[in-house]
């Protein structure tokens, strides 16, 4: 009987990250946020610890832009998903994951995949840690340098509630 229910459990889904509740104040931003990234785009093109993903919305099959922070390492750019599946984003990934980054100021094509598994999930955020909350250089240099043990453990807790993105870029797009 005690296995049956510890069974039940583990397919019963996690709880939602708090931050997937405060959703609403993201999308009361696009507009403000939306004339930034077009004031700033150049900078935001080249910046190590950006990337501007465009995705083909799911329902309408357009061309969507968001920014997100991220980390690099070589043709693969790790993202992970703030408010969880209610971000639009990762939903039109899930529906299709082809996408284009911005890259070394270049915009290419690449393959997006989520990743849900939390081994995995672990593993390539100890491969590739970052700060998704303070995406500037100084605190990048100090999750992959001094502070990396500190980044990783913070990165396992905060992922285990949230879908990883890899994406890589294509073979045939030169990643600078």
């Amino acid at each position: 009987m005690q296995h049956a229910e510890d069974e039940s459990r583990s397919l019963v889904p996690r709880r939602e990250p708090f931050a997937a509740r405060l959703h609403g104040f993201a999308l009361a931003i696009q507009r403000p946020q939306r004339a930034l990234v077009h004031w700033l785009r150049r900078d935001l093109e080249r910046a190590p610890h950006w990337v501007l993903l465009v995705t083909r919305g799911r329902k309408t099959g357009l061309p969507r832009e968001v920014l997100l922070p991220c980390a690099r390492d070589g043709a693969r750019v790790l993202v992970i998903s703030t408010y969880a599946r209610r971000a639009a984003w990762l939903r039109n990934v899930e529906a299709c994951g082809d996408v284009r980054i911005t890259s070394g100021g270049a915009t290419v094509d690449a393959r997006a995949e989520v990743v849900d598994d939390l081994a995995c999930k672990h593993g390539l955020v100890e491969a590739l840690p970052f700060i998704p909350l303070a995406p500037w250089r100084f605190v990048q240099k100090l999750a992959r340098g001094a502070a990396k043990p500190l980044a990783v453990a913070w990165l396992r807790r905060w992922v285990a509630a949230r879908p990883v993105v890899l994406i890589t870029i294509r073979s045939n797009a030169a990643a600078p």
